[in-house]
């Protein structure tokens, strides 16, 4: 083709972008984004008894698991070289004030001192929530019937103050509550655990792609549902208010959840925040794609992969994913 018979100014056939893509070689020297095993956290869900344990069949390698048994997923999660775990607890009890979660031999704080003997060196991060040891399965205290904002933040605050006693390194609020970051800080910073971080849920959606992560904590609420207190999945704008409030009070890194639905929210955050930017890629999305994987309908791991590196691109710094030990085995082999 000549120069002359083209209409686009005349750069072609000098500029030709697939040059760059011609070899997997070229391909990766002008890669914009990378995804790296150390960008990755691994949730693990915490259990007492061995009667608890067992498989989550909505959630496919996911499994509640006594707190030896996590520390020795997290010693091998660390060697693969994934840096952080989240930990979830599931009580053997619960009640209207959430006593077990702020108990000094809870579920998650026996959980935290196990992992922290067998890999010092690894980020515990705790998810810091009422709603897995309500008995009526919310976020915070009822009162007639409705959240009390102030009265939970107290013993939210009380919670995680718990998980720094015990060992963790971060500690992380989802409950959406207001004030709960600026509260937590107070309580860590008044029992001196003043390097003790918070990775504040700041953007929560109440979404539909939160099922299999309610059949692996027990947390799904026993009446109504968390659309009063967790955003609304039409709203962009709103979450730039909500990171603002907690960067103010005193957040260290902020999150967007879910992840791949909220894209655009991300890439907003990204824009607005110089704090690191987290991404939870939900038990939804991620369970989607396992199941169609399952039917050969995707290939698992070139699906699993263009999605992380997705949420890289979007802007986040750190992942959080039921598929890290996967991807790590990916990324190093």
């Amino acid at each position: 083709m000549s120069e002359n018979t083209v209409s686009n100014g005349g750069v072609f056939p000098r500029v030709r972008p697939r040059r760059n893509r011609r070899t997997a070689t070229i391909r990766a020297m002008v890669r914009e984004t990378h995804l790296r095993v150390d960008d990755l956290i691994l949730p693990l869900f915490a259990v007492t008894g061995a009667d608890g344990e067992q498989d989550i069949a909505s959630l496919p390698g996911a499994r509640r698991e006594r707190p030896q048994a996590l520390a020795e997923r997290a010693k091998a999660a660390y060697a693969a070289g994934i840096p952080a775990v989240l930990l979830f607890g599931i009580p053997d009890s619960k009640d209207a004030r959430a006593s077990s979660a702020y108990a000094t031999d809870g579920v998650v704080q026996n959980a935290i001192r196990a992992i922290k003997d067998a890999v010092p060196d690894m980020a515990v991060v705790t998810d810091v929530c009422l709603c897995a040891y309500t008995d009526h399965g919310h976020c915070g205290v009822l009162h007639d019937g409705a959240i009390d904002n102030d009265a939970s933040i107290e013993l939210i605050a009380a919670t995680a103050a718990s998980h720094a006693a015990a060992g963790a390194d971060i500690v992380a609020p989802s409950d959406m509550m207001d004030g709960r970051v600026g509260a937590i800080r107070s309580a860590l910073d008044a029992q001196g655990a003043v390097d003790t971080a918070i990775m504040s849920y700041a953007v929560k959606y109440a979404s539909a792609f939160y099922g299999p992560f309610r059949d692996a904590a027990g947390s799904a609420p026993g009446m109504g549902d968390r659309k009063h207190y967790q955003m609304d999945p039409a709203n962009r704008r709103e979450a730039l208010v909500e990171i603002a409030q907690d960067i103010a009070e005193g957040a260290d890194m902020v999150m967007v959840k879910p992840a791949v639905t909220y894209m655009d929210v991300i890439a907003d955050v990204r824009a607005n925040c110089n704090l690191p930017v987290v991404a939870y890629h939900v038990s939804g999305e991620y369970s989607m794609l396992k199941a169609a994987a399952e039917r050969g309908w995707l290939d698992e791991r070139d699906a699993m992969l263009e999605t992380l590196v997705s949420l890289r691109r979007a802007g986040t710094d750190l992942i959080i994913t039921y598929a890290a030990e996967d991807v790590a085995r990916w990324l190093n082999t």
